[in-house]
């Protein structure tokens, strides 16, 4: 990576966690229809699996920002996007505009999977708390092909 694309990694985290840290602070504010909304789809304990859907969104979106764990963050968001997608926005059930809007929705979070693919591939890139703790040590699919010594 050259000085040029080092901030690039930082920013798409940025632009990747600013859906959940916006939607986790949201949430703050309206934690018994977000309970409710849960349990319509149903998910049990609502009351209580509601905290951890901000704690999700808002650390976990603070994480990936910060570059803290990163690898581990997005596979987590992966999984809980994964989730998301299927509990709440499954498009083939609906007909008519809701179903457009759902498919829609189904796959923004199907992208937003992907981007999160990326991170667990790559990590986290130079500008980032992991980078500080565990150094700037390259992934396996940045690295340059190492030649074999002739026989």
């Amino acid at each position: 990576m050259n000085s040029a694309t080092n901030p690039l990694p930082a920013i798409g985290r940025l632009l990747l966690a600013l859906i959940f840290v916006l939607a986790g602070i949201a949430k703050l504010g309206t934690i018994a229809a977000t309970s409710h909304e849960m349990a319509t789809h149903g998910i049990p304990y609502a009351n209580d699996l509601v905290w951890g859907v901000v704690v999700i969104e808002l650390g976990g979106g603070i994480m990936l920002i910060l570059g803290l764990f990163t690898r581990l963050v997005a596979a987590a968001y992966f999984c809980y996007l994964v989730a998301l997608a299927f509990i709440f926005h499954p498009y083939w059930t609906f007909i008519g505009a809701a179903e457009h809007t759902q498919h829609i929705m189904f796959f923004e979070h199907v992208a937003m999977m992907g981007g999160m693919l990326y991170v667990v591939a790559f990590g986290a890139g130079p500008y980032s708390i992991d980078a500080l703790i565990w150094g700037r040590q390259p992934t396996a699919a940045l690295s340059p092909p190492h030649p074999q010594p002739a026989e």
